[in-house]
């Protein structure tokens, strides 16, 4: 690794000192330097895939949320199968979702739900790192992750729609199985591929995305000052490096004055300026405001968001968890369809909502899985056999069905997909080839994925 010592004085978030920020900085730009980012975006547009202006928004509920209990209801099913909740009928005649979704039964003509996904792990660490990066590896004994995310490798082929932007945000923060920023992260891409995390409550009254704050009451101008006076401090040290490596450095310097200094992104992060009413419809909870932010962020030129839900793993105690998780669920995804259609922003975001794997089909006893614990009542098991992702936006048609499961909801029975294909799928929206390669830790050129295929059916 580089060392590059600039001092020890002044700290970082997470306790890293300068001299360790600019370690880490520089080790990530080591394998995905500006040079190789736009070398990759060249490729993929040389491979045949034209620029876009479309984005993602990845609503994610971790910890796994259940297929017979959200969009694949088994009403003929043994009651230990169907569970505690109805189907009820939606504006798309033969698509039926649980009755704990009557506004998304509303607008069922705008998203899509492929019902047989799956990728039959029931580890909260593998599962996850399929569904976010479209490979295995880590697993309850090795948690560390292996490869990028789809959102680092997408957001660094593509780069921000809008420049003052940062092209790969989550809200409030990334979080996998509660790692941070765990799968969500770029891995052997580097540092600099990680999400920018918002940090804090949406929903709270004054939030404020700590980041772009400027230290101790700084104002602008002395900031600007401040940056001038580094750059002419570099200078000497510049003329004599031959490897890049403080021009890459330059580069995380730059971007973060750009985004403190960027009236357009403190404009996209000022959720308080967002119409009341419209913060109603969504929601008046982290997750509801959550997703309104991630709007208003792919409005303002970000490429990718990512959107965390957590406490979904509901061994027991299902119906308690379900009744208060899926009304906000339910708020935030029919408004987030609304409000892109409204706008004319539909056919340009794409939005996924999915988690790591689903539950068991069989209802438990509350015990997880063995005798009675007393651990409340009923709920569900891990299960990677079946599980579902709802999809709607860039050039996704609504209203359909991907696929089925078997009559208890145990396995697929028709149109099998994989996480896999999940991710062709948004690379396709996105504009990016999945062949193109990026470097491993080890110099090894490695594909953004190795198999799959984009799931036509969705266009």
């Amino acid at each position: 690794m580089l060392k590059v010592i600039t001092g020890t004085s002044g700290g970082y978030c997470h306790g890293l000192s300068r001299r360790n920020f600019v370690k880490i900085g520089v080790a990530g730009m080591a394998s995905a330097s500006l040079s190789t980012v736009l070398e990759a975006r060249a490729a993929s547009q040389a491979l045949g895939k034209p620029a876009k202006d479309t984005a993602v928004i990845l609503m994610w509920l971790d910890g796994g949320p259940g297929h017979l209990d959200l969009y694949d209801l088994k009403p003929e099913a043994p009651a230990e199968f169907r569970g505690i909740w109805h189907p009820i009928k939606t504006n798309v005649p033969g698509i039926e979702i649980t009755e704990l979704f009557p506004l998304q039964a509303r607008s069922a003509d705008k998203f899509s739900i492929i019902r047989s996904l799956h990728h039959d792990n029931g580890d909260h660490f593998t599962a996850a790192h399929y569904m976010l990066t479209g490979r295995g590896g880590p697993n309850g004994s090795n948690t560390a992750g292996k490869y990028p995310s789809v959102g680092s490798l997408a957001s660094s082929v593509c780069g921000a729609r809008k420049q003052g932007i940062p092209p790969y945000i989550s809200v409030p923060y990334a979080s996998s199985v509660g790692l941070r920023p765990g799968y969500f992260g770029g891995n052997y891409l580097g540092a600099r591929t990680n999400p920018f995390e918002t940090d804090g409550d949406p929903n709270a009254a004054n939030f404020q995305v700590r980041n772009l704050l400027l230290t101790d009451g700084m104002p602008l101008g002395r900031f600007d000052d401040r940056n001038d006076l580094r750059t002419q401090l570099d200078h000497l040290t510049r003329r004599v490096d031959s490897s890049g490596f403080i021009d890459s450095m330059d580069r995380f310097q730059n971007e973060a004055f750009s985004l403190v200094s960027s009236g357009a992104a403190r404009k996209a992060f000022d959720i308080e300026s967002e119409n009341a009413s419209l913060r109603d419809r969504y929601g008046r909870n982290s997750f509801g405001q959550s997703t309104l932010l991630a709007r208003r962020l792919v409005e303002a030129g970000s490429t990718f968001v990512t959107v965390h839900s957590g406490g979904w793993d509901h061994h027991w105690d299902l119906q308690k968890g379900m009744e208060t998780r899926l009304p906000e669920v339910d708020m935030a995804v029919s408004s987030l369809l609304e409000d892109l259609s409204s706008r004319g922003m539909l056919e340009k975001v794409m939005v996924v909502l999915c988690g790591e794997f689903s539950r068991t089909p069989r209802m438990n006893n509350g015990g997880n899985g063995g005798p009675p614990l007393s651990k409340g009542t009923p709920g569900r098991d891990h299960w990677g056999n079946a599980m579902f992702a709802l999809v709607a936006g860039g050039g996704i048609k609504g209203g359909r069905i991907v696929g089925s499961t078997d009559s208890k909801g145990e396995r697929p029975h028709d149109r099998p997909v994989t996480p896999f294909d999940l991710h062709a799928t948004i690379y396709h929206v996105l504009g990016v080839d999945p062949s193109t390669h990026f470097l491993d830790h080890s110099g090894r050129p490695v594909a953004a994925i190795d198999s799959g295929s984009v799931i036509s059916e969705l266009f």
